[in-house]
């Protein structure tokens, strides 16, 4: 892959992954309070994205969703999942 390609790549990675644990942050400071939250597909589409570790990370740092067997088994398998792709396209 292309040194520029591959910095671009990174980047988006850093920054869909640090808003993916800023919005699990962000949802479970609304529930706290009783305020608008975030809906759980939206959550789920940014693991989806490519943010799946920062989903992960924000599930178990607020302890936010960890009752719901579709977040507690789903974004694991995202990042699971994601982790396979990138191994498999890496070895070419």
């Amino acid at each position: 892959m292309p040194r520029p390609l591959l910095t671009a790549l990174l980047v988006y990675l850093a920054a869909i992954n640090l808003a993916a644990f800023a919005v699990f942050g962000a949802d479970k400071r609304r529930a706290r309070r009783g305020e608008w939250r975030v809906r759980e597909r939206t959550l789920f589409l940014l693991a989806l994205l490519g943010g799946s570790l920062g989903a992960v990370c924000g599930m178990c740092a607020f302890h936010h969703k960890t009752r719901h067997w579709y977040f507690r088994y789903g974004l694991p398998a995202i990042l699971l999942a994601q982790c396979a792709a990138a191994v498999w396209l890496a070895r070419g």
